[in-house]
């Protein structure tokens, strides 16, 4: 007993397999390194080093340095430095490979020495060591045996070491003859283990009572209502009644590697033993692949087989083998199959009960874990038989698409756990306080024999657990009871040896109140560690085909689809995965965002399909889709009969109409309800140091920016484009539907919707398309302001829009259902503020692109200008200056261009109005106080403030700007002054010539002229005024003088008989000169009575308003 004390199996055990672990991924990681050609190291891949690396496999162990041997040493003996650095740490990997094995030589060397006693039921933290012990060093030789370079890599290293040192490095020996053993795994392990039989086989048949139980169909599972909370509603409130707590969340997958390694390499029990036998036939149909580590797997049947026909006596085994090879194929995949289904079916009723009765969290933990660890064993099992599926005749067994709503429900028991953790915790307290420690008091009183040791340990159980309150819970203190389980295990380790004074097999009340005690205690101090330990899925990170797979078969099943979340999930674990033994081993992050963002496109999909659809239904409400009800109506009044070809349309509200329930439209398909476990509302999710935020990652504003853009619908060919009281519908529409869905869903609609407006302003959206703003834009210079500059389409002031010019060419669009009031509101509700000063730039830059084109003309006329301007008043004169006076008709077609876009620049603005209602008080005063004393830049301030806010002012301050970028550095601000003067010249002389054009007629029904001249008002005011700014001089004066001339000009158009001209075209003339002195804000009435008789302009207004008369023949 006094060796079991010294000895110190229990510490043993926990230390050696913590740093099994960490060895294990030392030797996977190395040979995934030496496998893949990009990370291999780099000596083993050069050249100059070919011969070194054949010549080392080749003489390994035995590498001479002496002799003609030199030669193929040359290459390392160049760099041994940097080859001895290079190898280093994977001679130290191999290096901790020998200690482990020493380490697990003496241990079991000394457990077989004290005759330890294994039972899973009774010393089950022991047993479950010992067991796992030697399952980590059976893994580590096989991962061993795997490295194929594993003898370059340490001769390599030697080879340098004796180069730089002048010997072998001390431990190559020994290290090179335990590589040497290990060529053939197998035959090795089992000559160690042979005298280890008795130990080894007497823990694994305590398994025989567990293992069966655990491994039953889900008939089985299903007849016995396992999991289920409402088979015993009246004992639902008790606490789970088990006498092995902790076997009953104990995972089958590590069950069936104990027995089948274990039984491989004690394998003469299996001829001496029936019972063996049973366990291990049992275990071999349960599976073809065992784990390794990581994505390391072994064909169990292939491997054993092989093995056993090499030994002597072995046929029937071989044989059995065989058939239970057989019996996998031909069963194991359905049987896992309806272990899933049973599984989802059990999680989803377990996660509701829970869910609405956290409280029941406490007495049914156990519930809990048993089933994260009964559905992680049948994840893993899937994703390990996925990589290596068998031929069989059902390879759909093979395949879940219905994945995705098992992990999704063992994330919402993981979610439970973590949320109720204090419910747990302050059962659990009452538990020990109140049951455990007076059960476990009454037996420790019972027992005849205690020594000293044992009765120290058993004494602080008890008063540690009896300190224990509800109100260290309240008052959030944290827990820390690892102690007492550590001394459990050592109380364990010394009654389980040979001659113990205190047995503990002949105490099992003991050993079942301290096993149920344990899992108490993690209950309290340790819920995270018992959710890794039966759920942790981070070897998925290793099988990422398979796990990408998985997720695509999820998406594409309807009905999975909303608990695709549950993937990104299980990826945020995989950073639990990590060993300090083998930090730089990769894992594959980029899963969780590469799901995500699939989430992301698939909800962003259907949230916008269902927006569609309520625009659509939307759509059918506007007032243009009743002009045919209102017709029918009508007709049916009128008892007119209607055309036999035309087929009624539905009315709105008949997509709601159902004669059956079985029956699926559009609406009930796309009810928000469908998206509410889509995407689940989720904090954040972590990745090691990556944080992921899925809320932001739900609807990309990238495909609503391209469904907006998409709205407008503009082809090349008919230059059709959507109006744009249409497309702000649509918006309006869209913006209601995900407000309605975000109350379902976390989706921070205002700032979704903000975010694609505001970019829908810009020229660009963030993805480099075009937006709103740059469609219509361009549609409205170059469709319909094009036409307008043709006369095709006429600026009608009357009703402030443009219309249509009545011709034999049918227009492809009606312009006033894009230029009227309404249509302009929603354009400046569409495009904002920031979309209007664009399309303000781009009119200006066609602006000046005209007026350069005039200066040219003036130029070129300069002379012939200069004498018409001091000879205006000579009507000799000015007949002959006009005759050598070419391209008239020029400059008045560019002016009226000028005019027409600034028309429509002044309908867009006068939109502007009611977008800041409050404060167009205080910048309207402003603008009034404005006068012509006040200082130029101060005017052009305030003039711009008023002009952004949608109200009229005397100068133009975009007109402004875009004149002044037009001056170069070669001109000087007098010439540009004498080209302004005599341009307003050139146009003055000009307007005669427009009474000899047919279509300069004024129609009283537009308001204006069919030929768009009437715009010259516009742009003759506001091109002087903005030029004259510019050049700083007074622009009051200088149209006087443009009213002087042009009224001099048009007084001749009736005293030239020659060239006599229609009246009504002449009286259409003088109505524009009128209309030159009403739109401007510097000439008056009586200017223009000063020099143009009032009595002609009443008589051209009686004319062209004139009624026609209409006669019956």
């Amino acid at each position: 007993m006094t060796m079991a004390y010294q000895q110190k199996l229990a510490e043993k055990l926990t230390i050696l397999n913590d740093r099994g672990v960490g060895v294990l991924l030392r030797m996977n990681y190395i040979k995934k390194t030496c496998s893949d050609s990009k990370l291999r190291p780099q000596f083993l891949m050069e050249k100059t080093m070919e011969a070194s690396v054949k010549y080392i496999n080749k003489k390994f162990p035995n590498i001479d340095f002496r002799g003609n041997s030199q030669q193929h040493l040359t290459s390392i003996q160049r760099q041994k430095s940097e080859v001895m650095m290079a190898m280093a740490s994977y001679y130290d990997s191999f290096l901790d490979v020998m200690e482990f094995r020493d380490h697990v030589y003496e241990l079991l060397n000394t457990i077989d020495a004290c005759q330890c006693f294994f039972n899973i039921a009774v010393n089950f933290d022991f047993t479950k060591n010992y067991l796992e012990l030697i399952v980590t060093y059976t893994s580590v030789i096989i991962m061993l045996s795997r490295i194929d370079d594993k003898k370059v890599l340490v001769g390599m290293y030697n080879c340098a070491h004796e180069m730089s040192n002048g010997s072998s490095d001390p431990a190559y020996p020994r290290l090179a003859q335990m590589l040497m053993e290990y060529e053939q795994p197998m035959k090795k392990l089992t000559e160690e283990f042979g005298p280890h039989t008795k130990a080894v086989t007497e823990a694994l048949l305590s398994l025989q009572m567990l293992y069966p139980r655990r491994n039953l169909p889900a008939e089985q599972w299903r007849s016995a209502q396992l999991l289920s909370l409402l088979s015993a509603p009246a004992a639902m409130l008790d606490p789970t009644p088990c006498d092995t707590t902790a076997c009953e969340y104990l995972s089958v997958e590590v069950m069936e590697r104990w027995i089948l390694f274990g039984f491989l390499l004690c394998h003469s029990s299996l001829n001496s033993n029936q019972s063996s036998q049973e366990l291990w036939k049992m275990a071999l149909r349960s599976g073809l692949y065992l784990t390794v580590v990581r994505d390391e797997t072994i064909n169990i049947h292939k491997v054993t087989e092989d093995y056993f026909d090499s030994l002597k006596g072995y046929s029937k085994r071989v044989a059995d083998i065989k058939e239970c090879r057989e019996h996998a194929i031909a069963n194991c995949g359905v049987m896992h199959r309806e272990r899933r289904s049973f599984l989802r079916h059990a999680l989803k009723e377990l996660v509701k009960i829970l869910e609405d009765e956290p409280g029941l969290l406490g007495p049914k933990a156990l519930f809990v874990f048993m089933a994260l660890s009964f559905s992680r064993d049948e994840v893993l099992w899937l994703v390990r038989h996925s990589e290596n599926i068998p031929k069989t005749k059902t390879p759909e067994d093979y395949v879940d698409s219905q994945m995705a709503e098992l992990l999704f429900y063992m994330e919402r028991l993981r979610t439970l756990m973590t949320k109720y953790d204090r419910v747990v915790q302050r059962y659990h307290i009452l538990y020990l306080a109140k049951f455990d420690t007076l059960l476990l008091n009454d037996t420790i009183q019972n027992m005849y024999v205690c020594p000293e040791e044992e009765s120290i340990l058993m004494t602080s159980f008890v008063s540690t657990l009896s300190e224990l309150t509800v109100n260290q819970v309240k008052n959030g203190e944290e827990f820390d009871l690892r102690a007492i389980r550590l001394d459990w295990l050592r109380l364990q380790a010394y009654t389980s040896v040979s001659k113990a004074p205190l047995m503990l097999k002949d105490y099992p009340d003991l050993a079942k109140i301290m096993n149920m005690t344990q899992f108490h205690t993690k209950m309290v101090d340790n819920i995270q560690e018992m959710l890794h330990e039966t759920s942790d899925l981070s070897i998925l990170c290793f099988y990422p085909r398979v796990f990408e797979k998985m997720f695509s078969l999820s998406s594409e099943e309807v009905s999975m689809q909303r608990y695709l979340m549950s993937f990104p999930l299980a990826c945020s674990r995989f950073s639990q995965c990590a060993h300090p033994l083998c930090p730089e081993e990769k894992r594959c992050l980029r899963l969780c965002v590469t799901f995500l963002e699939e989430i992301a496109r698939q909800t962003s999909s259907i949230i916008l399909d269902i927006c569609a659809e309520q625009s659509n239904l939307n759509d059918q409400l506007l007032p243009k889709h009743c002009g045919q009800t209102i017709s029918a109506a009508r007709n049916k009044k009128q008892k007119k009969q209607t055309p036999k070809k035309e087929v009624q349309k539905a009315k709105p509200g008949t997509e709601s109409q159902r004669k059956d329930r079985a029956i699926v439209t559009k609406s009930v398909s796309f009810h928000p309800c469908v998206l509410t476990q889509t995407v689940i509302s989720l904090l954040s999710i972590h990745l090691c140091i990556l944080i992921i935020y899925p809320t932001y990652l739900n609807l990309s504003t990238y495909h609503l920016d391209r469904r907006a853009v998409s709205w407008i619908g503009r082809t090349g060919t008919t230059q059709e484009i959507s109006r744009p009281s249409d497309l702000l519908a649509g918006v309006r529409a869209y913006t209601a539907s995900l407000h309605t869905l975000s109350r379902y869903l976390s989706l921070d609609v205002t700032r979704l919707v903000k975010n694609v407006l505001l970019q829908q302003t810009q020229p660009l959206d963030s993805y480099g398309g075009q937006t709103i703003t740059t469609l219509y834009t361009n549609w409205y210079l170059e469709s319909l302001l094009r036409q307008a500059s043709s006369a095709l389409i006429i600026h009608c002031p009357t009703m402030h829009c443009f219309v249509n010019q009545t011709s034999e060419n049918e227009q492809s669009f009606k312009a006033e259902e894009y230029s009227d009031i309404v249509e302009m509101q929603a354009l400046a509700e569409l495009i904002g503020p920031y979309g209007l000063k664009f399309l303000s730039e781009n009119l200006m830059w066609h602006i000046t692109s005209q007026v350069g084109e005039l200066k040219k003309l003036v130029i070129e006329n300069m002379d012939v200008l200069v004498q018409m301007r001091a000879n205006f008043d000579k009507p000799e004169a000015m007949v002959n200056l006009q005759k050598r006076l070419p391209a008239g008709d020029n400059v008045l077609k560019r002016m009226t261009i000028i005019g027409v876009i600034l028309s429509f620049r002044a309908m867009a603005q006068d939109t502007l109005e009611d977008h800041c209602p409050y404060l167009m008080g205080p910048i309207e005063s402003l603008r009034d106080l404005v006068s012509p004393d006040t200082d130029i830049k101060v005017t052009l301030s305030v003039f711009e403030l008023a002009s952004a806010a949608g109200l009229k002012c005397d100068i133009d301050p975009a007109l402004v700007a875009a004149i002044a970028n037009m001056r170069t550095d070669n001109t000087s601000i007098e010439e540009e002054y004498k080209l302004t003067c005599l341009l307003l010249v050139y146009i003055a002389v000009s307007l005669p010539m427009l009474a000899l054009d047919p279509s300069s007629c004024y129609s009283r029904e537009y308001g204006g002229h069919s030929n768009n001249i009437h715009c010259l008002a516009t742009a003759v005011n506001q091109l002087s005024a903005a030029m004259f700014t510019v050049q700083n001089k007074n622009i009051e004066q200088h149209l006087k003088e443009f009213l002087l001339v042009a009224s001099s000009t048009l007084l001749q158009l009736g005293q030239n008989v020659e060239n006599r001209v229609d009246s009504k075209n002449r009286d259409s003339i003088y109505l524009l000169l009128h209309m030159i002195v009403e739109a401007s804000p510097f000439l008056s009435q009586d200017m223009l009575e000063s020099c143009f008789p009032y009595v002609l302009l009443r008589n051209a207004y009686r004319e062209v308003y004139k009624a026609v008369i209409v006669t019956l023949g």
